[in-house]
């Protein structure tokens, strides 16, 4: 798990830089326009942050293996799809609706925060 964690969190981190530039250099008059600015970086960000979460469920894989860091790092990415993703979509296509689907995002984020702490917790 820790290498395919490690794989993810580099291709999120990769995608999730690649937006913030896009973002800042591609899109800034479209964002300033459509009042979108903070829903982007607000997207970009989580993005960035739960890709390095990808590491750290990667780390605590190798580190005390089991299904609790494995599930983490599902969680961080199923997050970054729906959080992070919900709001890209929702930028792009002005469809307000989208953000209902966003707190499912925030919902996996926490989900795989608790699950690296019960992975600690319980370790020996």
């Amino acid at each position: 798990m820790d290498r395919l964690f490690f794989m993810l969190g580099s291709a999120m981190m990769f995608l999730g830089v690649g937006a913030g530039a896009f973002g800042a250099h591609g899109l800034s008059s479209y964002l300033a326009q459509h009042d979108l600015a903070d829903t982007f970086a607000t997207a970009v960000r989580y993005h960035i942050y739960h890709a390095l979460a990808l590491f750290i469920a990667a780390w605590a894989a190798s580190k005390w293996p089991g299904s609790l860091p494995t599930w983490a790092g599902y969680l961080f990415f199923i997050g970054i799809l729906l959080f992070s993703g919900s709001l890209y979509l929702l930028v792009f296509t002005r469809a307000r609706w989208l953000g209902a689907i966003t707190p499912l995002g925030g919902f996996a984020f926490l989900s795989g925060w608790a699950l690296i702490f019960l992975t600690a917790w319980r370790a020996q």
